[in-house]
């Protein structure tokens, strides 16, 4: 810590600066070194001997650097931050009224979800999918829904992807899953198509690739003898709807986490939520 001090009189001007509790003067008529805790009776008694006035103007100053440094440099600037690398999140289904409201399309319904909460457009057609931009938090992200019927979904995917030059592990994928009991949320960083024909189409135009994130919803497995084929396309009645609604409220939550928080908080909150109670 410093103590500067200019001295200024009708006989002469002189300054005085403080180090460490030693005080220097000097002027045309005044040359003296005192301790600073007997500041004051040194410019007593200087002022008696001179028959002059003395005034006084002192400043503190505090430094982390040497005594000997002048003076104080300015404070560094924070560096920005990164700006947020976008999401694309697909829902996988059948275009058309046909197939609105069936299993095979909740991954649509994923899509409309997120969108409505977020307020994202969903109103435009770009590279064969509906297609909206929007943000969750400050993280920019696109919304695609293709329409190519799920069995061609890779060939909108694929463009989107190829065309912004997103990231593998920042493209999530949302479809149906009859291997999980209805209703279910699994989040998982990669794997193959498991026999789904959307996600069997988006890996083949990812040139094989199959590290990209996905979010499984369960449909449960057809009754008794039932063609799967035909189990996909049937509607939900009452209790189902209801009980779909409530997970897909949970998909957007863990969506927001994936999205602002990272993958494992996601992954972690959708293996912790609760089941659906009537």
């Amino acid at each position: 810590m410093k103590l500067a001090c200019v001295i200024s009189s009708t006989a002469s001007s002189a300054t005085v600066l403080c180090r460490r509790g030693r005080c220097l003067f000097s002027s045309s008529s005044v040359a003296k070194t005192l301790n600073s805790s007997s500041y004051r009776r040194g410019w007593m008694s200087n002022t008696a001997a001179t028959g002059s006035l003395y005034q006084i103007s002192c400043s503190m100053i505090t430094s982390t650097s040497s005594p000997d440094t002048p003076a104080l440099s300015a404070p560094q600037p924070e560096k920005p931050k990164p700006k947020p690398q976008p999401w694309l999140i697909v829902g996988l289904g059948n275009p058309g009224k046909r197939y609105a409201g069936t299993r095979h399309n909740v991954g649509f319904e994923m899509i409309d979800t997120i969108a409505d909460a977020e307020g994202i457009s969903m109103g435009s057609v770009s590279f064969k999918a509906q297609f909206g931009k929007g943000f969750i938090g400050d993280v920019p992200i696109m919304l695609a829904k293709p329409l190519t019927f799920m069995n061609a979904s890779g060939e909108s995917v694929g463009a989107i992807v190829s065309y912004y030059k997103i990231p593998l592990k920042q493209v999530l994928v949302v479809f149906d899953d009859l291997d999980l009991p209805f209703a279910k949320l699994r989040l998982l960083p990669k794997g193959g198509h498991g026999g789904h024909n959307g996600m069997r189409s988006i890996m083949n135009h990812l040139k094989g690739n199959r590290d990209f994130p996905r979010l499984r919803i369960g449909i449960g497995r057809p009754p008794g003898k039932m063609d799967p084929a035909s189990f996909v396309l049937r509607a939900f009645n009452r209790q189902e709807r209801e009980e779909l609604d409530f997970t897909l409220q949970n998909g957007l939550e863990a969506m927001r986490i994936l999205v602002l928080e990272g993958f494992d908080r996601s992954a972690t909150f959708v293996n912790s939520s609760k089941p659906f109670t009537v």
